[in-house]
């Protein structure tokens, strides 16, 4: 079990939050490239959300043609360099690599693509312009995964391309909800800005769409609008005691910790509720910003937790501990949070229970809500004729991602209900090229 001391510089804390992935110098990558069996129909394609050339891009790393890697990735996936880091690898493409099979440790797929794409963003070579002026305008809400990559799709295709962003950096989920050991702000940001100058979209940053007049205008003024919205906040947990000071949601905490780093301070005893990978996350963060008791505190069994195995394993690694079957009954406190009454649970008959006279109490200082995100359902009712799911999803054609009001098109998150950036990235390029067909079928 790691002890990590209080960060209380910039340098500190990169040191606390050393990164997962670190990244390959040449001899490391040509020796791994050089172990792939490049083989045909190679399952770790068919793994990967945005279908990269795996094989391919790997044959070009091991005969030194980086440049050729890094534009076989991007082709694929606009977040190439960032998903190298942050995609769970494990589940996915390395997870269907064959030497699984043999006992053998799988390539290091995710590092190879981060490897690749990284000598081309730090050289600054530009391997996409955009295409020749079509006349056409397409407005993007949100500059996450999605809603960038649906802005480079379409500027290959030679639209014009204005994205709406809340915040003041781009990137979504990547930048604001990603823990710092898989990836640094400056890695984000500079495959970002990488894309901008070659590409040319305009983010218009601090643009927060939140009126039906302001959608209206978009519809008056662009030919096609794409929804990369994303997620809300943390979902609301409605026990009594929840609204104490140093109750936080997950989601914000991990926002402020990316932005503020070292000057984040994290009490001594935390306990986060939750068993998704967000939780995990903010167990991780909260250990390695020197927090003496770190507890994930879940409703459910170990083996029922929504959050990868992988993921737990490097929260305990970091220092927090896991118990399981417990409800929170209430937050204990006059003012601020002092501690978390429990009930423990069990199934039966494929039902959670609670066990009659089982409560107790922990101490603590600080709770992490990692319960969900709310749903964007708010915003969606500014738009006419939009259907939602029961879960608050946006309805959309699982091959043109094109909503139920067919001006507009929606991916990412607000669509799947959350999953990962690489998800997204696919998302957003299918929905540039469905926003291609209709705006076609509507000029035939």
């Amino acid at each position: 079990m790691a002890d990590y001391n209080r960060p209380e510089s910039e340098e500190d804390f990169h040191i606390n939050f050393a990164q997962k992935k670190p990244l390959m110098n040449d001899t490391e990558a040509f020796l791994e490239s050089s172990r792939c069996l490049f083989c045909y129909d190679a399952p770790c394609v068919t793994a990967c959300p945005t279908g990269i050339d795996i094989p391919l891009f790997i044959k070009q790393i091991s005969s030194d043609n980086t440049v050729g890697a890094a534009k076989t990735i991007f082709d694929q996936n606009w977040f190439g360099n960032a998903c190298g880091k942050v995609c769970p690898t494990k589940v996915l493409c390395e997870g269907a690599c064959v030497y699984n099979h043999q006992d053998v440790k799988p390539i290091d797929i995710g590092r190879l693509q981060t490897y690749a794409t990284d000598r081309v963003i730090s050289s600054r070579k530009s391997l996409f312009k955009p295409g020749s002026p079509n006349g056409r305008k397409v407005a993007i809400i949100g500059a996450g995964p999605a809603g960038i990559s649906c802005a480079c799709e379409l500027r290959t295709m030679g639209y014009e391309v204005d994205l709406f962003e809340a915040k003041d950096k781009p990137s979504g989920l990547t930048l604001y909800g990603t823990a710092p050991y898989k990836i640094t702000n400056e890695v984000v940001l500079a495959e970002m800005e990488y894309l901008e100058k070659s590409l040319q979209f305009n983010i218009h940053y601090n643009s927060a769409i939140s009126t039906k007049e302001q959608i209206n205008e978009l519809r008056e003024n662009y030919d096609a609008i794409f929804l990369g919205v994303g997620l809300g906040p943390t979902a609301k947990l409605d026990i009594p005691g929840i609204n104490l000071k140093n109750v936080v949601g997950a989601v914000e905490f991990v926002e402020e910790l990316r932005m503020k780093q070292h000057e984040v301070v994290v009490p001594d005893r935390v306990i986060v509720l939750g068993g998704g990978n967000t939780a995990m996350d903010a167990a991780s963060e909260s250990a390695r910003m020197g927090s003496e008791s770190v507890l994930i505190a879940y409703r459910r069994s170990k083996d029922q937790m929504g959050g990868y195995s992988f993921e737990y394993d490097l929260a305990v690694s970091a220092g927090a501990k896991g118990l399981f079957n417990v409800q929170p009954v209430r937050v204990i406190g006059t003012d601020r949070v002092e501690g978390v009454e429990f009930i423990r649970t069990e199934q039966k008959n494929g039902k959670l229970e609670y066990i009659a006279d089982s409560e107790f109490t922990l101490a603590c200082d600080l709770v992490i809500k990692a319960t969900g995100q709310a749903k964007m359902a708010p915003f969606f009712e500014l738009i006419d004729d939009l259907e939602l799911d029961s879960a608050n999803k946006v309805l959309v054609n699982k091959e043109t991602f094109q909503t139920t009001n067919p001006f507009f098109f929606a991916g990412g998150d607000s669509v799947n209900g959350g999953a990962e950036v690489v998800n997204g990235a696919h998302d957003g390029k299918a929905a540039a090229h469905g926003i291609e067909a209709w705006l076609n079928s509507q000029n035939s």
